[in-house]
């Protein structure tokens, strides 16, 4: 365990940013999911900026890797398509 208090700070800071990564990252992975399980294509054409918007989000915090973000909008574009 940490013995300077300058590395008890930095485990309290890491834990924080942990968690409020992973809350944007999960909100994220709930928007995609409810975004590929859209049947009708109005109602994912309207929420594909949203989706693409939290993604881009996820991009610049450095959540995600900015190739990745840019693969599952590809991915999510080519669904979109489908319907």
């Amino acid at each position: 365990m940490a013995n300077h208090q300058s590395a008890k700070k930095r485990i309290r800071q890491n834990e924080k940013k942990r968690l409020h990564n992973k809350y944007y990252a999960i909100t994220a992975r709930n928007a995609i999911k409810e975004l590929r399980q859209t049947e009708n294509k109005d109602e994912a054409v309207a929420l594909y900026p949203k989706v693409c918007s939290v993604i881009d989000k996820l991009a610049k915090r450095n959540i995600i890797h900015k190739n990745k973000a840019s693969n599952l909008k590809s991915k999510l574009s080519k669904h979109i398509k489908k319907l």
